[in-house]
């Protein structure tokens, strides 16, 4: 209404409020109007409340509920929705006064929402209101008539959730009794809102057509028209009788309205079925009003008869049956014959359109109420009616659909009895629709339903039964109008046309089988109704007529009886009730039809013939039907001979006469397939039979011929479904004829599955083991099938070749045998109850366990099998346990046999990790089953565990029986001391393939135990249980540290442990279960009394649990504690010596030393004397330095006394074959504390200690040379090992010390060790390095000498270069070895490089860092030579060190075969130490020693080495091979340099440390030096690279540019920048800057006025792209020159080997000859050559002008001509 400050209109004094206009309007009208209405469009009245000003109106209704009204007004469904949710909460939580102040506002906004178009808020609505009715309850009541219509519009919604939520909100408004009154008390308003709906509105009026699209309203319409109709029926049904005069009036109107009846006809099914209904209800509930508008109702309804929607025609045919029955003349007001019949025609022809389900039920109802005069004349009437009901049968609709066809034959047949029943004037005509109904309707379905396979399941056979039942009924009742007559020639005439119908379809050749089995199916259902089972058995409704009398009225219950199959008896019983009428002709009947079929099959073998008769013979086994076969088999066929005798003795009995003479005859045929049609032939013979004994005789008759098996498998297989038929063959089955066979079965069986069988004969010997299965697994009344003397001799000859199937190789053969005694134990084991405590069962689940338990290389057996196999043995231990409890016995033999079995499978040492793995699965299965079977007692698993462990000897052995290669590790490594011979078995690992007993047995048990902990069981004595464990779990333990100790455990126990990952089958697993202090105890003491592995393990325990208990601290806390010193205690305290605290250490320190003091000569080497105390010394000393430093040059101290006293105890320079192990002990701790001595000692050691040191050093390093021959032996090579280390830590010691050690060193140390020392050291050693590598040849042989090729590696890498050049190795030449090196040189080289090859890493590395001191040394002896190469016409090229090529070009070969299946650019991963991995780390070493000799050689020297190792290829090669050893993503994880830096670290960043000792982690190391070889190449040799790149293939391009791109040239390209920025090169003339954030490089050069300057960018790729050159600023040249000098430096980049400094400083050269007056070559326009850097000298001698030798060369070979380049003159 305009801003608040403008300028007002005159008089206008205050702003306008909509609130005191509210006021204004109530002063005027005198009445409050609280909220006026404006909506989004005209009809849509919302809620406004009037705001300011009649504040009393507002305070009634609640600030929030305001809100929630004023949303549910919007137009928006998903703000409605909630507003309405919220309004429902709100009605909930509120206050009841509160909300009864929303009341007067609900009923517009109910009326109005609740027909809204979305049907989430219709149903909220209604839930919302329920809320609202259960807080306001009866104050509702002045609103009711404003809501009511729409309540009970809602309550008939189309949506059922929002229909139902309305039910239950007016059932909560008002109890059932209410309910009508309260329906009454509204009627006219909700009368006035149906009508209105139904009459005046539009879809226009209803939803805005402006804001609503078209086809919203119309849907909002219909489905408001469908509910106002359905709401209407609801209210008639609802409404009392006594309110229904006033309706009445009141529905006039409605009913006059000719729009109400055109909803009959509308577009919408919904809403004529809604109309329907309401007709109906109008029917039903005003009978009156509808009888006077009948001439609208009748036409409306029967008019629309045809009708097919299936939304409608419930409803229609309801209306159909109450118009019909409540109007009388309705049929005057409609052309039946025109209008309604035709329609109804149509529709039974059609099969009711899909509906016949709803149709048909409503057909019987309509024609009895069809009226006389309109069905005459009645013989047509009833033809066109039957003859559509026949033709929509066969509609393909109505065929596929079983409930469509059900309900159109039981229509069809009701109908037919009806139309029978109809009383006609005149006999003749009856007797002319009789036969008509007969022969015309009733023979032509029965015919239509034996031709169609999918209506023979229908009910129409049992229909005719009961049919039938009525007319016999009828038939033998006498009356007085002859009506018995009727019938009986009614049924002697349906009995005729049967049998003529029966023999158009069995009386052929060619006969069809379905017909033939529909047939039999009938005449079953006809013989005996009730026993035939009914395929439907949903209930139906059933038709009862007035004028059948009661007898037959019990014969059929009104309810459909339960259908169950009755016993044979019961079905004789019934054929004795039922009527002769029914017997007689039935009887005929199937004699004529098994006389015709034994004709055939006489004649023609007819198969189809055979299966009808044996069909016809189930049902009618009598004498009569056989004497007819007989009679007719006797003309035809002739008896076989050898049943003469037999059927004299049986002759009275027809039935065995046919057996005898055509029944065997047919089982006997071979041809045969199916016979089981044969064996119910034999059944029916049998049943026939006066006595068991007749039966048993016949059948044992049967056995003793050569029948094939399936033939008895079906006897029996039949005899198991009926106990009928069993009682018939039982004598049989218990008899000894058939026993017999069969364990002669059983054994042919068990014979023929271990021979190879060809496939005609498996599927009959599948046959027969079925047969097998059968007689042992059916039972009856609790007694085996057969006597029990059997089952036990047919299930010892299943066992016996089950144990002979596991001896065989040839897998194929025995599987079929395998799986079919698999599946005959299986039903054994799992129906026979006591079966397993018969010995010869429990020996087949043995073998069947043992079979399971192995591995399948050894048994041969497949997968499925073995599954099968599984499943065998797990069911029948199951029935074992089961039978144990009930029996109450504690163990049984089974359990027994296996657990020895296993004891000894595990003990053996003849498992691998697969065949173990598989054992430990058996085993934990049948332990499951055990420890399920025994609930919480646990005897049985307890015993079982018991059976299966070890006792202390055995343990004992096998113990002893792992290999002693354990102790290496932990004697070289220090933690473990030894002074005595190695005990215990010394068998090599390496080719092992079967894993030790221990392992497998403590694996097993292990497993066991958890198990059973799992389980939470524990039974018996708690602590001996749990010492048992413990026991198991330590012994388990123990392997794994075995296994820890080794130095390459081979791939075997890798798999092991792997396999206990796998079957969680670890510590951490057991510690979660149960308590391990124990454990740690058993572990302790185990460690005190054998001391060695176990002492280990207890570390091991100890680090696991992070910490030593106190228990375990008592052993040492008093100096006697551990005194005397046993090799248990000596090894537990150095285990234990990582885990103490200083206080701890510095106590046993105290202790050891006051010992070594008072140490007599005789004790030095024992282990309670000297030797024990270093030892523990040595270990306390080796973790961390104690505060004890002034104790350690006082044991110095006393061990020169020692020597001094007796120095035949020091090992010095002498030979130790003879020498004790205790002596060799004490030298080792000896040697080991000097180390630590130089380490940790702060006091500054006296000359004499020096000497004392420095000459003990040498003299071992003597005794360790002398004795090289005697490595083999574990402490002499451990004593070689401890020398050179002693030798290394000195040489490390001097190397490294600093000013102000050095100046506490006495004077002449450091120049004795320069001139003496270390020089002895390394004379001492390079040629033992050379001895013993030349000693051993293969890896395998010297793998335990690996750890002396380590320490003097390590020793060795102190070498310096002088001492390498000076030598004293004996010479060593190559003949046809060019070479330039001097000899001395040459020798070293010869004898150096081949070790590259060596297969130990320590000796590859030491070699490399000795070589790498000398590679800068060798270019300038080329140097001398290279004069010589100046001018060659051809392009020379120069080889690298001859030895390094020579072993390049071996391990080019080698390396190609391992590679050369890898991709480029795939990553190969090298197992570390592997041969491979050797064989690889050569290679890259060998490269880096040719790059670093690359490197130091001269730019001259450079271009011949270049072009040799483009010849030989050898750098091509290379590259291939680093990028398949480079990973995909070199990130760097080792320790880091300190610099802190954002970066990523990549092995291209990070520098390699290559030490003989090798503590980084191996598997990192070949790609770590895999990238430093390639970052080296790059950077040395960029154009070689660069040209390799460029010729390789698209895909390994882009693989190196992108790989070169992200790790690389970021790296090389900031190298190569700062190189530029920190050079010291000085050029005349020429000045270089460098700008490394824009990777430039710019030259300036200036000569006279001469001013250049250059721009050099480096690309992103560098060094793969080329490097650009541009021009800056230039003064005073020409362009073409220009253009030339920027094209020379281009090119200098881009080929030649070096660095941009080298690349400027060749142009500056280039250019300033060019000043200096040299003229280009003008072949390469370049003063200086690019590659060899010679100026042009050869002159032509006509033209005078100059050109290099190599253009020269270039030119002449490829223009094949000889002339000048310029003149054309021929070059001279």
């Amino acid at each position: 209404m305009g801003g608040k400050n403008k300028q007002r209109t005159k008089g206008n004094l205050r702003p306008s409020s909509s609130g005191r206009a509210a006021e204004l309007l109530a002063k005027e009208r005198g009445t409050v109007p609280g909220f006026i209405g404006f909506g989004t469009s005209q009809s849509d009245l919302g809620y406004v409340p009037a705001v300011q000003g009649a504040e009393e109106i507002d305070s009634l209704v609640d600030a929030d509920f305001r809100m929630v009204l004023r949303k549910l007004s919007k137009r928006d469904v998903i703000t409605k929705l909630k507003a309405m949710q919220e309004f429902g909460t709100m009605c909930k939580e509120r206050e009841a006064e509160v909300v009864k102040g929303v009341l007067p506002y609900w009923p517009r906004i109910y009326c109005k929402i609740s027909l809204d178009h979305d049907r989430r808020v219709r149903e909220a609505t209604q839930q919302s209101f329920e809320q609202l009715i259960l807080k306001v309850k009866k104050h509702l009541a002045p609103y009711l008539k404003s809501i009511m219509g729409y309540w009970l519009i809602a309550q008939c919604d189309t949506y059922s959730p929002a229909a139902s939520a309305a039910k239950v909100a007016f059932e909560k408004a008002f109890p059932s009794s209410k309910q009508p009154e309260a329906l009454a008390f509204c009627k006219d308003e909700i009368l006035n809102v149906l009508q209105d709906h139904l009459l005046k509105e539009t879809p226009d009026t209803l939803s805005d057509p402006q804001t609503v699209p078209e086809e919203e309203r119309e849907a909002k319409f219909f489905r408001i028209l469908t509910c106002s109709l359905l709401a209407l029926k609801k209210l008639l049904s609802m409404l009392p009788k006594k309110e229904m005069q006033s309706l009445e009036e009141k529905l006039m109107s409605l009913l006059s309205q000719n729009k109400f009846w055109k909803y009959g006809k509308h577009s919408t099914p919904q809403v004529r079925s809604a109309f329907f209904e309401l007709a109906s209800a109008f029917c039903q509930y005003l009978p009156e009003l509808v009888k006077g508008e009948a001439p609208r109702v009748c036409p409306a309804v029967l008019l629309s008869i045809d009708d097919s929607d299936a939304v409608v025609c419930p409803a229609l045919w309801e209306a159909v049956l109450y118009v019909i029955a409540t109007v009388e003349d309705c049929w005057s007001h409609v052309n039946a014959k025109k209008g309604v019949l035709p329609k109804l025609w149509t529709v039974l022809r059609e099969g009711g359109r899909g509906l016949a389900t709803v149709i048909y039920p409503n057909l019987l109802p309509f024609i009895s109420k069809v009226p006389p005069g309109i069905t005459e004349p009645k013989l047509e009437y009833f033809r066109t009616f039957f003859s559509s009901i026949i033709q929509g049968l066969s509609s393909e609709r109505a065929i596929a659909s079983p409930s469509e066809s059900s309900a159109i034959i039981s229509a069809f047949m009701e109908c037919l009895r009806f139309a029978v029943l109809q009383k006609v004037d005149e006999e003749d005509d009856q007797r002319q629709i009789h036969q008509m109904l007969i022969n015309d309707q009733l023979i032509p379905i029965i015919d239509a339903v034996l031709q169609e396979p999918r209506l023979q399941n229908g009910p129409l056979f049992y229909q005719i039964a009961e049919t039938l039942s009525s007319w016999e009924a009828k038939a033998e009742v006498s009356s007085d109008d002859g009506t018995e007559e009727v019938f009986q020639k009614l049924l002697s005439n349906f009995w005729d046309r049967l049998l003529k119908l029966y023999v158009l379809h069995v009386d052929k050749l060619d006969a069809d089988e379905k017909p033939l089995f529909a047939i039999s199916c009938m005449l079953e259902v006809l013989q005996n109704p009730k026993t035939a089972t009914k395929s439907n058995n949903r209930k139906s409704v059933k038709i009862k007529f007035k004028d059948e009398d009661e007898s037959e009225r019990n014969t059929e219950n009104g309810k459909l009886t339960e259908v169950r199959k009755n016993s044979d008896s019961e079905i004789q019983a019934y054929l004795r009730q039922s009527s002769v009428l029914r017997k007689e002709p039935l009887e005929n009947l199937v004699c004529n039809l098994s006389e015709l079929s034994i004709v055939y099959v006489n004649e023609h073998k007819s198969e189809q013939h055979l299966k009808f008769l044996s069909a016809l013979l189930s049902s009618f086994s009598s004498d009569r039907v056989f004497q007819v076969l007989l009679e007719q088999g006797n003309d035809t066929s002739s008896t076989p001979a050898e049943s003469h005798e037999k059927t004299k003795v049986h002759h009275e009995n027809p039935s065995v006469q046919f057996l005898y003479m055509n029944l065997i005859t047919w089982l006997k045929e071979d041809w045969r397939k199916d016979t089981q049609f044969l064996v119910d032939i034999l059944y029916s013979v049998l049943n026939c039979c006066s006595s068991n004994d007749e039966r048993k005789v016949i059948l044992d008759d049967l056995t003793k011929m050569d029948l094939k098996w399936i033939i008895f498998l079906q006897i029996i297989q039949k005899a198991c479904s009926s106990t009928t038929k069993l009682s018939l063959v039982s004598d049989w089955l218990k008899g000894d004829t058939l026993g017999e066979r069969l364990v002669m079965l059983a054994d042919d069986l068990c014979h023929l599955g271990l021979k190879p069988i060809p496939a005609s004969t498996q599927s009959a010997s599948s046959e027969r083991w079925t047969i097998l299965s059968l007689v042992l697994s059916q039972h009856f009344k609790n007694e085996s099938l057969i006597g029990e003397t059997y089952v036990e001799r047919i299930i010892d000859k299943l066992q016996a070749a089950l144990s002979k199937a596991r001896d065989l190789s040839e897998a194929g053969n025995t599987e079929p045998s395998v799986s079919f005694i698999c599946d005959v134990a299986s039903s054994f084991f799992s129906s026979v109850k006591g079966c397993l405590l018969m010995p010869s069962s429990e020996d087949l689940l043995l073998t069947i366990f043992q079979l399971c338990a192995q591995r399948q290389d050894a048994t041969h057996l497949t997968d499925l099998l073995v599954c099968k196999l599984k499943h065998t043995w797990m069911s029948g231990v199951k029935s074992l346990v089961h039978q144990l409890q009930s029996t109450q016995k504690q163990s049984s033999s089974f359990l027994l046999k296996s657990a020895l079995w296993i004891k000894n499978q595990i003990q053996s040492s003849t498992l691998d990790v697969k065949s173990l793995q598989v054992l430990i699965s058996a085993v934990s299965d049948l332990l499951s089953m055990l420890l399920e079977a025994d609930g919480q007692s646990g005897c049985l698993v307890g015993a079982y565990v018991e059976h299966v462990t070890p006792n202390r000897t055995e343990w004992v052995k096998l113990r002893e029986s792992l290999s002693a290669e354990w102790m290496h590790k932990p004697l070289l490594e220090g933690r473990l001391s030894m002074n005595c011979e190695h005990l215990g078995s010394c068998v090599k690992l390496s080719g092992t393939t079967k894993l030790p007993g221990h392992l497998c047995t403590s694996a097993l048990l292990s497993k066991m135990v958890m198990l059973v902990l799992e389980n939470g069981m524990v039974h018996g004595n708690d602590d001996a249980e749990r010492k048992k464990t413990d026991n198991i779990i330590a012994e388990l333990l123990y392997s794994l540290q075995w296994i820890e100790e080794l130095e390459n455990p081979p791939y075997l126990l890798l798999e092991y442990l792997h396999m206990l990952e796998e079957m969680h089958i670890t510590y951490q697993k057991f510690s979660t279960l149960s308590n391990t202090a124990d454990l740690q105890q058993t572990i302790f003491d185990r460690s005190e009394e054998h001391g060695r592995l176990w002492s280990l393990t207890m570390a091991k325990l100890i680090r696991a649990e992070s910490g030593v208990s106190c228990e375990m601290k008592h052993l040492f806390k008093t100096s006697e504690g551990f005194l005397p010193l046993t090799e248990g205690r000596l090894h537990t305290l150095q285990c234990l010596s990582t885990f103490l605290t200083e206080e701890e250490k510095k106590e046993l320190v105290f202790h050891c030393v006051a010992k070594l003091m008072t140490c007599a000569q005789t004790e030095l080497s024992s282990t309670d004397g000297a030797f024990g105390c270093l030892s523990i010394l040595n270990s306390c000393l080796n973790d961390s330095s104690i505060d004890c430093d002034h104790l350690l040059p006082g044991i110095l101290k006393i061990i020169m006394s020692w020597k001094n006293d007796n120095e035949d105890n020091f090992l010095f320079s002498c030979n130790l074959k003879e020498t004790s192990a205790q002596l060799l002990g004490f030298n080792i701790e000896m040697i080991r504390y000097l180390p630590l001595l130089l380490k940790y000692s702060t006091a500054p050691l006296a000359d004499n200690e020096w000497d004392f040191i420095m000459c003990s050093m040498l003299a071992w390093l003597e005794t360790t040379c002398e004795n090289h021959s005697l490595y083999h032996i574990p402490l002499v090579q451990i004593f070689a090992c401890v020398s050179c280390d002693l030798a290394s830590a000195l040489s490390a010691y001097i190397e490294a010390a600093a000013p102000e050690t050095t100046e506490n060193l006495p004077v002449n140390l450091i120049s004795e060790w320069k001139e003496f020392f270390s020089e002895g050291i390394h004379n001492l050693l390079l040629p033992l390095l050379v001895k013993v590598t030349g000693e051993t040849k293969t890896a395998a042989e010297g793998s335990f000498q690996n750890s002396v090729l380590t320490s003097l590696g390590e020793a060795l890498t102190y070498i310096s270069k002088d001492q390498l050049l000076n030598h004293k190795l004996p010479a060593k030449f190559v003949a046809g070895q060019k070479t330039n090196l001097p000899d001395k040189l040459q020798t070293l080289l010869n004898t150096l490089c081949p070790l590259l090859l060596f297969w130990a890493r320590p000796v590859q590395i030491s070699v490399y860092h000795m070589l790498y001191k000398l590679m800068p040394e060798l270019p300038k002896f080329d140097d001398e030579d290279l004069k010589s190469y100046g001018d060659e016409e051809e392009e020379s090229a120069l080889s690298p060190p001859a030895a390094l090529m020579s072993v390049l070009a071996t391990q080019e070969v080698l390396l190609e075969n391992i590679l050369e299946c890898i991709p480029v650019g795939e990553f190969a991963v090298i197992q570390p130490l592997s041969d491979e991995f050797c064989l690889v780390l050569g290679y890259l070493l060998t490269w880096k020693l040719t790059l670093t000799f690359f490197k130091a050689a001269s730019s001259q020297l450079r271009v011949l080495y270049s072009q040799y190792l483009r010849r030989t290829k050898s750098l091509n090669k290379l590259l291939y091979h680093l990028f398949r050893l480079m990973p995909e993503n070199p990130v760097f994880s080792g320790p880091i340099s300190e610099v802190p830096n954002k970066d990523t670290k990549t092995f291209f960043t990070e520098e390699l440390h290559l030490d003989v000792k090798g503590t980084g982690a191996l598997s990192s190391q070949i790609p770590h030096l895999a990238c430093t070889v390639y970052h080296i190449t790059l950077k040395d040799l960029p154009a070689m690279v660069r040209l390799w790149w460029n010729s390789c293939e698209k895909r390994v391009f882009s693989v190196v540019d992108k790989f070169t791109s992200k790790y690389v040239s970021s790296v090389l390209s900031s190298q190569e920048i700062s190189s530029v920025q920190t050079s010291t090169q000085l050029f005349n003339g020429m000045t270089v800057k460098a700008r490394s954030a824009a990777r430039e490089v710019i030259a300036t050069y200036s000569v006279d006025d001469i001013f250049i300057e250059l721009i050099i960018q480096l690309p992103t790729n560098y060094p793969l792209g080329s490097i650009t050159v541009e021009s800056g600023k230039r003064v005073g040249v020409a362009v073409q020159q220009w253009r030339n000098w920027m094209l020379q430096l281009s090119t200098y980049l881009t080929h030649q080997n070096g660095s941009i400094m080298e690349g400027l400083s060749l142009w500056k050269n280039n250019v300033d000859k060019r000043f200096e007056g040299v003229e280009d070559c003008m072949i390469c326009f370049s003063v200086i050559h690019g590659s060899n850097y010679s100026l042009p000298k050869k002159a032509c001698r006509t033209c005078k002008k100059k050109f290099h030798s190599a253009c020269l060369y270039k030119w002449f070979t490829s223009s094949n001509k000889s002339t000048c380049p310029l003149c054309r003159e021929t070059f001279f």
